[in-house]
């Protein structure tokens, strides 16, 4: 189905900061825009505040002032719901809960003409539930945009059970022409991103809560290392805490408890201190007048730098490799199992084992494992841990040379997958498991990680790299390592890797 023209006029109801952003995108698309709000003067003010910050990127040279005047002028202000009656597409931007839009939809249903679509820009609720009274169910949708909507790429198009094809493909289509980044996803709880991110969070706040390391340093390593914008506990701290625990909390009741998406005891005692964040002064980190940054840690070694033997390594670790010789470091390499010695130690990456575990399987002493990276060629810190017995001078010949190339070294205490690892392999099964069930296409899931959470890379696709091999392997350590449920690899993943196939195939 096409896209809403523009001759049709576009309603959007609720003039927060969020139906103010999607009024301005469907006014920069070319549409006449009606903003509608039950506060006296909240549209009118949305609409001039929509004007100054048009005007700023006039001054910055990023919009002709032509393209300023023609947006201002599409928008108007609406004061009653009868006024939206002649509009062809109507998006709902209002407070979160069921009862208040189930209310709205019902009145839009008998005031506005047959084909008019209507659509929601609910986070958390159900498409299904939220038309279920209605008498024409299969008009209404999600419409999902990102915060803030005039920047944020992604739109995440939510059929509900009714939801005729028809009306997601008009809605993804005008999303696109609007351009965004849209993708079709069924309305399950979290849809794609509120729900295949769970981990992203999770797996850092299980660290931290275990001793594993500190804020400074897991944020560190997710950014330096994982290539994400920034770690769980700064993104926390900018999303809000009562915002962040509200939708884990609303994912686990979802899902009936499971224990993939449990929420944090640490973030709950945030919350229930008032230490919400940037907007409360306080979260993890300390954003009041004068507070002292935290730095991550940081491994010095003053153990002069030994060659590398590599026996074995394999691809992953070739861009590593590269990066001793490039610092003049010896690299003789031979036959083996991917296995790094550097003097007295042994460096392997991480598979899901503690290091002691680890050692103990293989019978290597003095064994040090290495988090993932992104790309080792480029990442600017690795994460790094060991045995309790592994001796001080192993540790500072691994040390020495890691930083010889640049890389600032982190250490994590002994724990399963690390951070990146498990993180990535977490992600990377949670999205599996979206597929699986029929939640939307590994290619719009994907996209969606992509361009509404800035990931470095899909998850599924990081699987795909890392080899499918990799990932179940690693999850099913993690899983025999802490006896639980919550790292269960997915079935898609295990079917895919005895089909010897990828995710994307």
């Amino acid at each position: 189905m096409n896209a809403v023209t523009t001759p049709t006029t576009v309603a959007v109801i609720g003039a927060g900061a969020m139906g103010a952003g999607i009024a301005q995108v469907a006014a920069q698309a070319g549409h006449g825009v009606l903003l509608y709000d039950t506060r006296s003067g909240a549209a009118e003010q949305a609409i001039g505040n929509i004007d100054k910050q048009l005007a700023k990127r006039v001054a910055a040279g990023k919009l002709a002032p032509e393209q300023h005047a023609a947006c201002i002028a599409r928008l108007q202000p609406c004061d009653s719901l009868e006024g939206l009656a002649d509009c062809g597409l109507i998006i709902e931007a209002i407070v979160e809960n069921l009862a208040v839009k189930r209310e709205l939809f019902a009145a839009l249903e008998a005031l506005c003409r047959p084909d008019c679509i209507l659509a929601s820009n609910t986070s958390s609720l159900s498409i299904t539930t939220l038309a279920a009274e209605l008498q024409r169910p299969e008009r209404m949708a999600g419409l999902h945009f990102f915060n803030p909507a005039p920047v944020m790429a992604l739109v995440e198009v939510v059929s509900g059970l009714a939801t005729a094809a028809s009306v997601a493909a008009s809605l993804y289509a005008t999303a696109k022409a609007w351009g965004k980044k849209p993708v079709h996803t069924r309305s399950t709880p979290g849809f794609i991103v509120n729900r295949v991110a769970r981990p992203f969070y999770a797996e850092s706040l299980r660290l931290l809560q275990e001793g594993a390391a500190d804020c400074a340093s897991l944020d560190a390593l997710m950014r330096d290392a994982g290539g994400f914008r920034m770690g769980a506990f700064e993104l926390t701290d900018l999303i809000g805490h009562d915002v962040n625990y509200a939708v884990t909390c609303s994912v686990f009741d979802a899902y009936y408890h499971d224990m993939r998406f449990q929420p944090s005891l640490l973030q709950k005692e945030l919350v229930d201190a008032g230490r919400l964040g940037r907007k409360s002064g306080q979260g993890f980190y300390d954003y009041r007048e004068g507070a002292v940054k935290a730095a991550p840690a940081r491994l010095t070694s003053s153990s002069p730098v030994e060659p590398v033997v590599a026996e074995g390594v394999g691809a992953l670790l070739k861009p590593l490799l590269q990066r001793f010789e490039a610092r003049g470091i010896t690299v003789i390499q031979r036959p083996g199992s991917g296995l790094l010695r550097i003097g007295d130690a042994t460096l392997a990456l991480s598979d899901g084992r503690l290091a002691a575990q680890h050692s103990r399987d293989e019978g290597l002493d003095n064994l040090l494992l290495l988090d993932l990276a992104l790309d080792y060629a480029s990442a600017t810190r690795v994460g790094l841990s060991w045995a309790a017995d592994c001796s001080q001078s192993a540790i500072d010949q691994v040390v020495a040379v890691l930083t010889q190339t640049g890389l600032h070294v982190t250490p994590l205490s002994d724990t399963p997958a690390l951070l990146v690892l498990r993180t990535v392999a977490m992600l990377a099964n949670e999205a599996a498991d979206a597929v699986l069930q029929g939640v939307a296409s590994a290619a719009d899931i994907d996209l969606a990680m992509c361009a509404g959470v800035n990931y470095p890379k899909g998850p599924l696709a990081w699987a795909d790299a890392l080899g499918l091999s990799t990932v179940v392997h690693t999850l099913h350590n993690l899983q025999a390592a802490y006896g639980e449920e919550r790292y269960r690899p997915s079935l898609l993943l295990r079917r895919r890797l005895a089909e010897g196939r990828t995710l994307h195939e």
